[in-house]
């Protein structure tokens, strides 16, 4: 209500299926699912990008900050003079800023289910500073997001804890180590490009994910997730 305003609905099945839950991905929820939520393109970014490390137990998911360059078709469909094409040129403008974007409790939900059920996690235990920025293109998010590193965590467990479970998936795609994605190299394919490192100095994974927010954010994310429910090829009509 804080967010979104009028009355809350219990929740529909939850459109990312790469997604870690409990153990398992969130495609097991969607077979045969006949009520889809498709995802918040901010928050299935997020998700994506550091659920894997919170599922592992090598990042501390009390202590995220998530900065992301959004184009001005990530900032909702409403004709606003600020996203226009001549407003948006040439300048680099935040929203939402001071932990008010109604993405937030998604994120929050997400990441307390990728949390091991033995922990208990809540999204009480989940804390993140969350800016987004509109940048002058037109379709795209390039997501930045740190946590600190769990004590004991290697770097070959941290690395691990992402290609575990991004390595046999075809639209979410680990990057080799020191290559970061860039949002040209996803326009109109359905698909999520992660970079991951480890900064020692700071103690924190940094992660680098970059989806076009009009497929992998929204309408193809929406789409895998019926074919998968109606036992169809995932990929069917979809480009990687």
């Amino acid at each position: 209500d804080a967010f979104y305003g009028g009355t809350f609905h219990d929740a529909w099945t939850y459109g990312v299926p790469e997604l870690l839950v409990d153990g398992t991905k969130q495609r097991e929820r969607l077979r045969g699912a006949t009520r889809i939520a498709a995802p918040g393109c901010n928050a299935s970014t997020v998700s994506l990008s550091l659920a894997p490390g919170v599922a592992a137990g090598v990042i501390d998911p009390g202590d995220i900050v998530s900065v992301l360059a959004v184009g001005p078709s990530g900032a909702g469909k409403s004709l606003k003079t600020n996203l226009l094409a001549s407003e948006v040129l040439g300048t680099a403008n935040p929203y939402a800023v001071g932990g008010t974007h109604r993405h937030i409790p998604e994120i929050r939900q997400a990441l307390a289910a990728a949390a091991p059920a033995s922990t208990g996690a809540s999204g009480d235990g989940i804390r993140i500073s969350f800016t987004p920025v509109i940048v002058p293109m037109s379709r795209g998010i390039l997501a930045t997001s740190t946590a600190p590193i769990v004590p004991g965590a290697s770097d070959a467990d941290i690395r691990a804890a992402w290609q575990k479970a991004y390595g046999d998936e075809t639209f979410v795609q680990l990057l080799p180590e020191g290559v970061f994605p860039r949002t040209a190299d996803v326009l109109g394919a359905n698909t999520a490009l992660i970079g991951l490192a480890i900064d020692r100095a700071a103690n924190r994974v940094t992660v680098v994910a970059a989806v076009d927010n009009l497929v992998k954010g929204t309408a193809g994310a929406a789409s895998q997730s019926m074919n998968i429910a109606l036992g169809l090829p995932e990929d069917r009509a979809l480009s990687v």
